[in-house]
């Protein structure tokens, strides 16, 4: 997130310096120039730079390897929530329907609205864990 973050920061700032220096070549433009020439270099390890960008490291095949199996592992456990959270889900409205077979129509047990809000909860969040939020 940061990597992307950075780069996102980095292109915009590249697209801000290229537009300035196209803009105004009045006294500042051989200083601009000059800086722009000297950016058309390349250096060993690096992605050719471009004029009025900064340049960035390519991404290095284990840090690309790392980050997928931590998007693996967040996945996986995000997963594991969810099966725990639904089985606890089941069980509350198991628990809820047996609460309300139980009472009359004309008594309605503080237990029983506890048991809807803390369902209501716990949906809600099964649903935007289920978003992956």
């Amino acid at each position: 997130m940061r990597m992307l973050r950075r780069m996102t920061v980095l292109a915009a700032a590249g697209g801000l310096m290229l537009a300035m220096g196209g803009a105004g070549r009045g006294a500042q433009g051989s200083a601009v120039g000059a800086v722009a020439q000297a950016n058309q270099t390349t250096v060993p390890g690096l992605v050719p730079v471009v004029p009025g960008m900064v340049p960035v490291a390519p991404r290095d095949e284990q840090m690309v390897k790392m980050e997928d199996e931590q998007a693996k592992n967040r996945n996986a456990e995000r997963q594991k929530k969810l099966v725990e959270d639904t089985a606890k889900l089941l069980a509350l409205a198991n628990e809820l329907k047996a609460a309300v077979d139980k009472s009359d129509k004309n008594t309605l047990s503080l237990d029983v609205v506890r048991k809807g809000d803390e369902i209501e909860k716990l949906a809600h969040s099964v649903k935007e864990r289920m978003k992956g939020e």
